[in-house]
């Protein structure tokens, strides 16, 4: 049996045969993943595993050494074998099956992979420092920030403002206004920045519409990155909490239409942990930087 793991940054999920475990803690700002991780298995339930499937957030399409994982799920569940896997290799693999196309996971941050004829391209999963443009955290910190600018007059955009009455309640709360839980603030408050641009907020409409330009020009260099050409007609999904806004999803697929005007924009057949189980029992060698295997010791 294969045990599966898919660590994001808004939580966590675990699936070893038909046991489903999930968990609000996912890897922090500024974390690396291997201490998330650690904290996750040290807060569920006993379990055995021969190989392990870990697709983490946090790697930025660069898979670091692959040994302390190993070492880490030997602790736990008794591992041999571990695959790590860049996150964004996961999505990829269970949202299109292994077709030629991109998946851009939008979560807390964006990651966009891309394969053709088995060659990968990666983009973004730059971390909200300086990337994940168009991402949970970019769009929740922007609409903070503009409802605290509003709320101390600088803007006049009360829909806005009246969409983030809570967050702004919450961000006054916080003891410390840039650690962990302020960007965790930010994630949460991707929903209201999306409802307040549907609301018909002018504030919120333009940061919707300059994030979804954003993740076009990614899922677009993505592909050619992988060696695909711009009349060619890829398989697109778009996955991840931000895509649940359908205008949001629309603004992004218009963007990349035009383009790559032969596109298939598809639903995702399946998730990062469905990724990671046909990785963990079907690739069994290295594919770097986007995957790596290794032994316990």
């Amino acid at each position: 049996m294969t045990l599966v793991v898919d660590l994001g940054q808004s939580g966590s999920r675990i699936r070893a045969g038909n046991k489903s475990i999930s968990s609000t803690r996912g890897k922090l700002a500024g974390e690396h993943p291997l201490p998330a991780l650690r904290t996750i298995f040290e807060s569920v339930e006993k379990l055995s595993a021969d190989v392990v499937a870990l697709s983490c957030t946090g790697f930025g399409g660069v898979v670091t050494d692959p040994q302390p994982f190993a070492q880490l799920c030997n602790e736990f569940f008794g591992a041999s074998k571990v695959a790590v896997i860049d996150d964004g290799l996961a999505g990829f693999v269970g949202a299109l099956g292994g077709n030629n196309g991109v998946v851009l996971s939008i979560g807390g941050g964006v990651v966009s992979v891309g394969g053709k004829s088995g060659k990968f391209a990666h983009r973004d999963g730059l971390g909200s420092t300086f990337g994940d443009e168009g991402g949970g955290f970019w769009l929740g910190k922007l609409g903070i920030t503009k409802a605290l600018g509003i709320r101390q007059g600088r803007g006049d955009d009360q829909i806005l403002l009246s969409a983030f009455k809570d967050q702004v309640v919450a961000y006054d709360e916080l003891d410390v206004k840039n650690a962990a839980d302020a960007a965790s603030l930010a994630i949460r408050s991707a929903k209201n920045l999306l409802e307040a641009a549907d609301a018909g907020s002018p504030m919120a409409m333009k940061v919707r519409d300059e994030g979804a330009q954003l993740l076009a020009q990614t899922i677009i260099a993505t592909w050619l990155g992988a060696g695909g050409l711009s009349d060619e007609a890829p398989e697109i999904a778009i996955q991840g909490g931000p895509s649940k806004n359908h205008t949001y999803v629309s603004a992004i697929q218009l963007a990349v239409a035009t383009v790559l005007p032969n596109v298939h924009f598809i639903a995702a057949r399946g998730d990062n942990l469905d990724g990671a189980q046909w990785i963990g029992e079907n690739m069994p060698d290295d594919s770097a930087p986007l995957l790596r295997w290794a032994k316990s010791e």
